[in-house]
């Protein structure tokens, strides 16, 4: 097994490379002409769309304001799963859960580092 110091180097080196060839391809696409004009004609479509969603937003009413509660709502209950998986794991025990039809689900674990200082 590699040691970790070594791998996070590599994901180091491999993001500013992405970021390098990212940078290049946005430099072709800004002196493409014809993608310019593709850019401003999405604008224009994005616009259209976002005022029918909002029209359709305000046709629905409440209907519209139960489902930003839900969001909230669901946001919340994951985010309370999440704290009572970890403090059952830290506790030693195995958790799983089953939905209506007695399908298995397993927490599916993400380790992410965060700069510090």
């Amino acid at each position: 097994m590699q040691d970790i110091q070594e791998v996070f180097n590599d994901l180091q080196v491999a993001k500013k490379d992405m970021k390098e060839v990212r940078k290049e391809y946005k430099d072709i696409l800004a002196q493409d002409a014809e993608y310019q004009v593709l850019l401003e004609k999405l604008n224009v479509i994005r616009e259209t769309k976002k005022q029918h969603e909002f029209s359709a937003q305000n046709d629905m009413g409440t209907r519209w304001e139960k489902l930003e509660e839900l969001k909230g709502e669901i946001k919340k209950l994951q985010e309370m799963i999440s704290d009572i998986a970890l403090t059952t794991i830290m506790d030693g025990e195995t958790v799983e859960v089953r939905d209506e039809y007695d399908s298995l689900y397993e927490p599916n674990y993400n380790v992410s580092f965060k700069k510090v200082g």
